[in-house]
C-alpha cells in the first residue's frame, strides 16, 4: 500500500497542450461548451459525452455517477434515466444537481451548476423511439438502483419484456424520461504548464452571462 501511494503520489503531467486566454473564449457559455464538446468529438476522445452527474442526498451527502449528455440547446443540458433509480429520486427531492466533463486528451474540464427539471413526455418519447431495441426493453425490465438476487434474475425479467414486446407494440415507461439541467454557473478550464491553469466562470444574470477569470 506504501508503495502504491508514492506511485500515486509521483504521478505527473505536464499540462502544455494548449492554451484558453480571454480573446479565445466565446461570451457565450453554451457556444463556447459547444466548441469544447465538437473538438472533444473530433480528437477521437473516448465517450465525449461522458458526464459525472452529481446530487444530493436526503442526508445533505453528495452522491455521483456518471451518465450520458443526450442533447444541447441554449435552455440546458440532457440526460435520460429511470426516474425511480436512486439518481432520480434524489433529483425529485433536491433539483439541484453539478455537471462534470474531463476531457483528458484535450487537458480540459468544464463544471456546470444548475436545476434539473423533467423535459416533456413527448420529449422523452421521441427519443426513446431512437434508442436501440435492447436498451428499450432494458429500461422496462431493470428495476434500476433496486436491490436484485441475481444475474440470472436481471436475464429473466429482460426475457420476459422481450417475449412480451413481440406480441405487443413497445412504448416509452412512465417511470423512464429526460431532465433538463438548466445552468446557473459554468466553469471552463484547460490545463497550463505550472499548474498555472486557465480558469474561466460564467453566472447566469437574468437573460445574460458574466465571466471572470478565475485563480487555478
Amino acid at each position: 500500500m506504501k508503495e502504491l501511494s508514492k506511485s500515486i503520489a509521483d504521478l505527473r503531467v505536464d499540462y502544455s497542450l494548449k492554451k484558453f486566454d480571454e480573446s479565445d473564449l466565446i461570451k457565450n457559455p453554451m457556444e463556447q461548451f459547444e466548441v469544447w464538446l465538437d473538438e472533444a468529438i473530433q480528437a477521437n476522445v473516448n465517450e465525449p459525452n461522458a458526464m459525472t452527474l452529481a446530487t444530493v442526498k436526503a442526508d445533505g451527502a453528495p452522491s455521483a455517477r456518471v451518465v450520458l449528455l443526450k442533447g444541447i440547446s441554449e435552455n440546458g443540458f440532457v440526460f435520460f434515466t429511470n426516474y425511480e433509480s436512486r439518481k432520480g429520486q434524489e433529483i425529485l427531492q433536491n433539483s439541484k444537481v453539478c455537471l462534470v466533463f474531463c476531457w483528458l486528451e484535450l487537458q480540459r474540464q468544464v463544471r456546470i451548476e444548475g436545476e434539473a427539471i423533467k423535459i416533456s413526455a413527448e420529449e422523452s418519447d421521441n427519443y426513446f423511439k431512437t434508442r436501440p431495441l435492447g436498451s428499450q426493453i432494458g429500461a422496462h425490465a431493470s428495476p434500476q438502483s433496486k436491490q436484485v438476487e441475481s444475474r440470472e434474475e436481471l436475464e429473466r425479467m429482460y426475457a420476459s419484456f422481450e417475449e412480451l414486446f413481440t406480441k405487443q407494440p413497445i412504448i416509452r415507461p412512465e417511470h423512464w424520461g429526460g431532465f433538463r439541467v438548466k445552468p446557473q454557473q459554468i466553469e471552463f478550464w484547460q490545463g497550463r504548464q505550472n499548474r498555472l491553469h486557465d480558469r474561466f466562470l460564467f453566472t447566469k444574470e437574468e437573460n445574460s452571462w458574466a465571466f471572470c477569470r478565475l485563480a487555478p
